[in-house]
């Protein structure tokens, strides 16, 4: 697919962020903290970072983007439409009976979606034992999750970080969206996550941080990322939730 520039790219996800607030309000439902604040993020993913064909969605040598925190799929389900992968007007049967766009993805139903997701913190396990796997078998596509900041509360999201860290995967990347908001609210009153960076450090991971609204930053750290040859990467992309509008923007009952 055709790389965006990046006035192209920023374009782009403001485009995303307008079709991401259509749709909620058409729904009537569904989250739009998260959505808003990764939006850039995902036009950098799918508008330059993959190799993917949105016509051959299950092309065997696609690059696979798992997103682990499932209810911020608008965003995702944006970012393929305006890709090409489901015509737009799709977008507004989101959480309808039927629909194939439901409020959290199904694999099943949707070319495209790597994996079902809903419970939180199980995304990095289904990415790392996808990236042994490619390993194993000599592949070269490389593997990326997107992760939310609060869903680090879930032991299996540290168990999968452990793993990853032990088999030294480097075909795969991580992307923390590190909003400092949860559902219950900030990440450091309900349950503290600092020293982020330090605990992924002691679980041999590389570490980089970016600003999550730079389309430079996302993409120079992805590419750093790729000439990592000994560890797993982490991203620590830092977000401002409901990035674009003003009353929602940092406050956690819009999650």
């Amino acid at each position: 697919m055709r790389q965006l520039t990046i006035k192209q790219l920023e374009k782009k996800a403001n485009e995303i962020r307008r079709d991401i607030i259509k749709m909620l309000v058409r729904a009537g439902s569904g989250h739009s903290a998260g959505p808003l604040g990764m939006a850039d993020v995902f036009t950098a993913f799918y508008f330059h970072i993959l190799s993917h064909k949105p016509k051959d969605p299950n092309w065997e040598e696609r690059d696979r983007l798992f997103l682990s925190n499932g209810h911020i799929v608008p965003v995702r389900y944006v970012a393929m439409a305006h890709a090409g992968y489901f015509p737009k007007e799709e977008l507004w049967t989101l959480r309808k009976l039927g629909s194939r766009l439901q409020g959290h993805p199904e694999r099943k139903r949707l070319p495209g979606v790597e994996p079902t997701s809903g419970p939180l913190g199980s995304g990095l396990a289904q990415a790392a034992g996808y990236a042994y796997a490619a390993r194993m078998d000599s592949r070269k596509f490389r593997v990326y999750c997107i992760c939310s900041d609060g869903e680090h509360d879930a032991g299996n999201h540290w168990e999968a970080v452990l793993f990853a860290g032990k088999y030294k995967l480097s075909n795969l990347t991580c992307i923390v969206d590190r909003n400092n908001i949860q559902i219950d609210g900030h990440t450091e009153d309900v349950m503290p996550l600092e020293p982020l960076e330090d605990k992924y450090k002691a679980f041999n991971w590389h570490v980089l941080h970016v600003d999550g609204h730079n389309m430079e930053e996302i993409i120079d750290a992805v590419n750093h990322a790729k000439v990592v040859f000994e560890n797993p990467t982490v991203i620590i992309a830092h977000t401002i939730p409901g990035k674009g509008v003003g009353y929602m923007e940092f406050d956690y009952t819009w999650h």
